[in-house]
C-alpha cells in the first residue's frame, strides 16, 4: 500500500516515535511524507520514504493530488491542536480541510491522531485494507503482491 505521512511541527517527534514502534509493519509498504517529517522518520528508522516538498511549500497539495489520482491508500496526519499564527491558520486549515475532503471523496482512510493511526496500522497488518488493491492496482505494493501470487 501507498501510505502518506504528514506531521505538524509540534507532532513530528510523536510521529517519529509512532513510526519507530510500527517500523516492522510500515517497512512492508511504500511511504511518502512531507519533507521534514520524512527526514525525521527516515533518520530514526531507516525506512525508505519518498519525500515531498515541505507542507508549507506545497507538500500537502502534492499528497492531495496523489490522492485524487488514487495513488495514495492511507494517510497518517498528526495535526497540532494548538493554533499558531492566526494569519497562517486560515490558510493551513483550508489546506488540511481540502486534504481530508479528498480522502473522503476517494475513500482513503485517514488518521489525524495516534489512537486512530494505531487502529489503521493494526488493520493494515491484518489485511483489512486489501480492498484498496481494486482501487489502486498500479501501486508498486499491489504489483508486488500480485506477482507473489503467481
Amino acid at each position: 500500500m501507498e501510505i502518506a505521512i504528514i506531521a505538524h511541527d509540534s507532532k513530528k517527534e510523536l510521529m517519529t516515535e509512532f513510526c519507530i514502534a510500527y517500523c516492522g509493519i510500515l517497512s512492508k509498504h511504500n511511504l511518502s511524507a512531507t519533507s521534514i517529517t520524512g527526514k525525521y522518520i527516515s533518520d530514526a528508522t531507516g525506512l525508505r520514504i519518498e519525500r515531498m516538498l515541505t507542507g508549507e511549500q506545497g507538500g500537502i497539495q502534492q499528497i492531495a493530488s496523489r490522492i485524487a489520482y488514487d495513488e495514495i491508500d492511507m494517510v497518517l496526519f498528526f495535526r497540532s491542536t494548538t493554533p499558531s499564527d492566526p494569519h497562517m491558520m486560515s490558510k493551513t486549515e483550508d489546506l488540511e480541510s481540502a486534504l481530508i475532503r479528498m480522502c473522503d471523496l476517494h475513500n482513503v482512510p485517514v488518521a489525524t491522531n495516534i489512537a486512530t493511526a494505531e487502529a489503521l496500522v493494526s488493520a493494515l497488518d491484518r489485511g483489512d485494507f486489501d480492498w484498496r488493491e481494486i482501487i489502486n492496482p498500479r501501486s508498486e505494493y499491489n504489483r508486488r503482491k500480485k506477482a507473489q501470487r503467481y
